[in-house]
């Protein structure tokens, strides 16, 4: 099995509702992102999938939620957790691709390159992440 792992990172400001701690006050974080990709079979090329298309994607998804408040957005339902924001990432990366005709998503026994998980860090040391399998 081969993976590749790209990065991105994004600023923004959240709050989380029905949380009892300073997290239910306004606050912000400087998030980076991986995204990681899996598959068994390599290209021509000998790749399994193009680092700059994956990254051109992660960072696209990126920019739509960069210096913004995470609460505004109705796809976090007023909780953007970071693992909410790990599935929209993924969700948004899925997107982004199939408009390039590149088709990431998982299939139950693929074998070739699909998106496998997102990684996101609120800090250093806390980090959530959303997978497929």
């Amino acid at each position: 099995m081969f993976e590749v792992r790209v990065q991105a990172d994004f600023s923004a400001a959240h709050f989380l509702k029905d949380y009892n701690g300073k997290c239910e006050n306004l606050h912000g974080h400087n998030y980076k992102v991986f995204a990681h990709v899996k598959g068994e079979v390599l290209n021509e090329g000998g790749m399994l999938l193009d680092f700059s298309k994956l990254k051109d994607a992660l960072r696209s998804v990126c920019k739509k939620i960069d210096h913004t408040n995470l609460n505004d957005l109705s796809v976090f339902k007023d909780n953007p957790s970071a693992e909410r924001v790990a599935m929209y990432i993924y969700d948004g990366i899925i997107a982004e691709l199939k408009n390039q005709n590149i088709d990431l998503s998982y299939k139950d026994g693929k074998k070739e390159a699909y998106l496998f998980s997102i990684d996101v860090f609120e800090t250093d040391t806390s980090r959530a992440t959303y997978s497929v399998i």
